[in-house]
């Protein structure tokens, strides 16, 4: 079990990693579609070629990039084979505009400057170099492009009771500190383009690409 899993003060240990059952579930995909989707579709989030982090079994930001925020063309990545693999199934329906490929966040296979939209669906704080990540969307973005995110933050996902059964990196982001680096990468949320729930447990947010 790696070292800040061991029940440290500041990050919680974890039991039981049941994260592949909710993060794959009916319901996680349904309130990501029809809230989550909407919510970033309100936030003014747009783009014909779309790059998705992190599809899931299900492909929800892919769908959700098509059917809710006007994509003609969407590049699905996620790092797991078989992920990638039952995400294009599940998508079936929609191969004429999306493709799904292996991929890393940290690394991601493209152009600089290639994108309209880079579409996150509670990827990021699964992502144990989230700032890599965060760098990667702005450098693959055009100019003017957006980031679309819908993410839990450290007030969520280091919840000791949360921490027991779901495994997550250490040194996960606050709103604040997600938005500090966004701006450090050339990613602004203009005025009314960031919502706050829960706390500041889960938030929604377009960057724009400066």
């Amino acid at each position: 079990m790696p070292t800040h899993q061991r029940g440290s003060s500041t990050v919680p240990p974890t039991y039981v990693d049941a994260n592949r059952l909710w993060v794959d579930s009916r319901l996680r995909y349904e309130i990501g579609l029809r809230v989550e989707g909407r919510i970033l579709h309100r936030l003014g989030a747009r783009g014909d070629r779309v790059v998705e982090i992190g599809t899931g079994r299900r492909g929800l930001g892919a769908r959700v990039a098509v059917e809710r925020l006007g994509a003609r063309e969407v590049t699905a990545f996620d790092l797991y084979p078989a992920t990638v693999g039952r995400a294009r199934l599940r998508c079936a329906d929609l191969t004429d505009r999306v493709t799904f490929r292996v991929g890393d966040a940290t690394a991601l296979p493209v152009d600089d400057a290639a994108a309209d939209l880079v579409v996150d669906f509670h990827a990021l704080h699964h992502v144990p170099d989230w700032r890599t990540a965060v760098a990667e969307a702005a450098r693959v973005l055009r100019p003017g492009g957006q980031l679309a995110l819908t993410e839990m933050t450290a007030r969520f996902v280091d919840a000791p009771w949360l921490r027991a059964v779901s495994r997550h990196p250490a040194d996960r982001f606050s709103t604040d500190e997600l938005l500090a680096h966004l701006r450090a990468c050339g990613l602004e949320v203009p005025p009314g383009r960031l919502r706050r729930a829960a706390g500041d447990r889960w938030i929604q947010a377009v960057a724009t690409r400066t």
